[in-house]
């Protein structure tokens, strides 16, 4: 498989999950495991461009296939524009379910860079965020699908002068 734009290979034990051997044979400890049951979604990578919950795949599926994990959003030094919105939104609090989520949030502007509100909330409901209620982080996907289209994304809520 290709993970982050580099080959990996290796034996493993076909029972190994790919969000352990992404967290334990890679070292890339980006990808959380919240819950390992499918439901929280803080294990979310990208699998030959669509989104999936690394805890409900095996390892030995991803044989030929290509990976990115939010470790690989970033190239040159230079943010993806969903990592960017969450910075410049404050899509965040605690960040244990940000790289899941900014994941999901990669896989849905890939299908539509000019989602609206219900789409965005739509397209994330399979990852949950226990402290942020969601409104910033829908706030930073408004942001980055604006980036991706090439247009300024709209002023945050606190630079707007009443």
């Amino acid at each position: 498989m290709t993970v982050n734009d580099r080959s990996v290979s290796g034996d493993i034990d076909p029972r190994t999950l790919l969000v352990h051997f992404i967290r334990e044979n890679l070292n890339l400890t980006g990808t959380h495991i919240g819950c390992e049951t499918s439901y929280c979604g803080a294990c979310t990578v990208m699998f030959d461009g669509r989104t999936v919950k690394s805890c409900t795949v095996l390892a030995v599926a991803a044989d030929g296939a290509t990976i990115t994990t939010i470790e690989g959003l970033a190239k040159n030094g230079q943010l993806h524009a969903v990592q960017e919105g969450f910075w410049e939104r404050h899509g965040l609090q605690c960040g244990f379910c940000t790289p899941g989520m900014i994941m999901a949030a990669v896989g849905l502007l890939e299908e539509n860079n000019n989602p609206s509100e219900d789409e965005i909330r739509h397209g994330i409901e399979g990852n949950l965020c226990r402290c942020t209620g969601y409104h910033n982080i829908v706030k930073a996907i408004e942001y980055a699908g604006a980036k991706l289209r090439g247009e300024e994304p709209p002023p945050a809520e606190w630079e707007v002068s009443a």
